[in-house]
């Protein structure tokens, strides 16, 4: 994995403006530095050496010099493109993956999208066109934003280096807003003016417009067809096994020992049986160990690593540990946090960065594909009876929140009334849970906001302007709802924050590349086609994959329900909830524009004395306020909002 810049300039960029972009990104590349520039268009690579070691560096450029490359990522099944390329008289000058998306583009323009299997960024400039193309990979694992600015149009991996160009950092409310209901439009940042080129798109800026095209989009089957799936159990449990596996396989490719974060979870303990059973040494993998018992999964994960044959390395985390690293987890992020997760993913980073590895497994993406969550799991419950009368349903669903009554107290009993969900409503024909879910934690949090942002929300919709944005007529119209839940989830949830601060923000700040097999395209194309009754069976989760790796997979894991990634929460006199209080009563909560101040303080003290059962998530809405304080002051935001 890599740091890049590029971009079309009015004017032409100093080698030291272009630099001081490139040092910004650092963290994503300490391994080589190159830039490019013909006094207009201009390209930035920071290079992290995964493969192609010593003959890699970027950016490339094509035999006649008029087109140019830097690559953020990892290209699968690269040798058999490079080899069918070379028949067709190509000419590879390095061993990297890198090099085939210049060659697949040079041979097929656009259609090259088509052949990237990965997780990757790309920028492209074409002096041929006069134009810079940017593709982002299918589910937006790799980052890439953009800006269209009076000095011209750039392009980054992090916003921070936008700003190191000089975009001014000023807070988008609108989308600040959205992200209170953890449902933001995936090509708004809560930088005003700043861009994400969305997930399975491209984009062509030429002079100072830019264009997005769409390559990719996940494709769920219409419910007629998934009524006359025939296929048995043990066929679709094969299938998956088999497609998971090459995934896994192709992710074992590098020149560089990889090894495998690893929790007490299903997802990341099937991928390291996997990939154990097809490597000849020793995996080394790492587990977080939390100092509260309750939240520590390192026993079990302990007890896979043995059963396959991997070697165990235990990374303990205090909540001083937290406390302490918060901050600059915010500032990699680049986007508020309402959970200690992601410093605690950053400290993981950090200990197997430290370990000498660059590499690791990780096992994002399969709740999100197989519905492993518990809102998943509930309108699979609702929406799908397969026989059941109403009020088995109703104790199915008692029983799976019977054990998480946080979870349970987050669903809205008034959701049907709220004018937000109606339009929900409207345009899918049902309410998904997780909408339902977060929403309980968007329409509290809102009541802090400040006066000018509150009137300038008031009316509007948080999910209006994203459903709208969604092709929904093509992609979920006649589909099961689950599915639909799915599809939606993939473009709010999985994108703008699962992959950002539980993923690659927090690898890459310790120069880390996350591989995710669960995310490969044909993974999920195969797991869109996995009948409903195989992703939740009765109220258990996953049932497919725990079947298809079954034989990898300790008995504790094979029936363990699902246990979300969270880190302990603070309590009185704990260093997180010293932390929390400092910033609430400093000057920089004064500063930000957002969050009233007052309230945010009054709702501190409340939480003191909130029911134990609700503090996760009175906790999670003031560390919203909180991380929103620091990325004000890490970013030196201008107070004047873009309403």
């Amino acid at each position: 994995m890599c740091g890049l810049i590029g971009g079309i300039a009015r004017n032409p960029l100093s080698q030291e403006r272009i630099k001081k972009a490139l040092d910004v990104l650092d963290h994503r590349g300490p391994d080589g530095q190159g830039q490019w520039s013909d006094g207009r268009f201009f390209l930035g690579h920071n290079r992290l050496s995964i493969i192609g070691l010593n003959n890699g560096d970027q950016p490339m450029s094509n035999a006649e010099g008029d087109v140019h490359l830097a690559v953020n990522g990892e290209f699968y099944g690269y040798r058999a493109i490079r080899d069918e390329l070379r028949s067709k008289g190509s000419r590879f000058k390095t061993e990297s993956d890198s090099e085939i998306a210049l060659h697949l583009y040079l041979q097929h323009g656009m259609r090259s999208t088509e052949q990237l299997r990965g997780e990757f960024a790309v920028l492209i400039a074409d002096q041929r066109r006069n134009i810079m193309i940017a593709i982002r990979d299918r589910f937006g694992i790799k980052p890439l934003f953009y800006a269209i600015t009076p000095d011209g149009v750039f392009f980054a991996s992090e916003i921070k280096a936008l700003l190191a160009l000089g975009v001014p950092a000023a807070w988008d409310a609108e989308a600040a807003w959205q992200d209170l209901y953890i449902f933001r439009n995936h090509e708004r940042t809560l930088f005003a003016g700043i861009r994400s080129v969305p997930q399975g798109c491209y984009a062509i800026a030429r002079g100072n417009d830019v264009q997005i095209y769409r390559y990719w989009d996940w494709d769920f089957p219409a419910t007629e067809e998934t009524a006359t799936d025939k296929r048995s159990e043990a066929e679709v449990v094969a299938g998956f096994r088999e497609v998971l596996s090459d995934a896994v396989r192709e992710r074992m490719v590098a020149d560089v020992e990889v090894g495998c974060y690893l929790s007490g979870g299903i997802d990341s303990c099937a991928v390291l049986g996997l990939a154990q059973r097809q490597m000849q040494r020793p995996i080394r993998a790492y587990t977080l160990a939390f100092d509260n018992p309750v939240w520590d999964e390192s026993p079990i994960a302990r007890g896979q690593a043995e059963f396959v044959g991997a070697t165990y390395h235990q990374v303990p985390v205090t909540r001083h540990d937290l406390a302490d690293v918060y901050s600059d987890a915010v500032w990699h992020a680049e986007m508020p946090m309402i959970n200690g997760h992601g410093a605690a993913k950053f400290l993981l980073s950090k200990a197997v960065r430290d370990a000498g590895l660059k590499v690791v497994f990780t096992g994002e993406g399969s709740d999100e594909l197989l519905g492993g969550y518990a809102t998943f799991r509930r309108d699979v419950l609702l929406h799908h009876p397969d026989g059941r009368t109403p009020e088995e349903t109703r104790a199915l669903i008692a029983q799976m929140f019977e054990s998480n009554a946080a979870t349970r107290s987050m669903f809205m009993q008034q959701a049907a009334d709220n004018p937000m969900f109606i339009e929900v409503v409207k345009r899918l024909g049902y309410l998904p849970s997780f909408i339902e879910s977060f929403g309980a934690m968007g329409v509290e949090t809102s009541t802090w906001l400040r006066g000018d942002v509150a009137r300038f929300v008031k009316g509007k919709s948080a999910y209006a302007d994203v459903l709208d944005s969604l092709p929904l007529s093509m992609a979920i119209a006649g589909r099961d709802r689950l599915h639909q839940g799915l599809y939606v989830n993939s473009k709010t949830h999985l994108a703008n924050f699962i992959l950002s601060f539980l993923g690659d923000r927090m690898e890459m700040a310790h120069s880390i590349e996350g591989r995710v097999p669960f995310l490969d395209h044909h993974v999920a194309h195969y797991a869109a086609r996995v009948p409903i009754a195989m992703k939740t069976k009765g109220y258990r989760e996953k049932h497919v994959l725990r079947e298809a790796a079954k034989d990898v997979l300790i008995e504790e894991v094979y029936n363990r329900e699902k246990h979300p990634f969270t880190s302990p929460p603070a309590g009185p006199g704990d260093p997180m909830m010293t932390m929390l209080a400092d910033v609430l009563a400093s000057r920089a909560l004064d500063d930000q524009p957002i969050f009233d101040p007052a309230k945010a303080r009054q709702a501190f003290e409340e939480m003191k004395t909130c029911p134990p059962d609700q503090r996760p998530a009175y906790e999670g809405r003031i560390q919203r306020v909180v991380s929103s304080t620091l990325m004000h002051q890490r970013f030196g935001m201008s107070a004047e909002l873009a309403l």
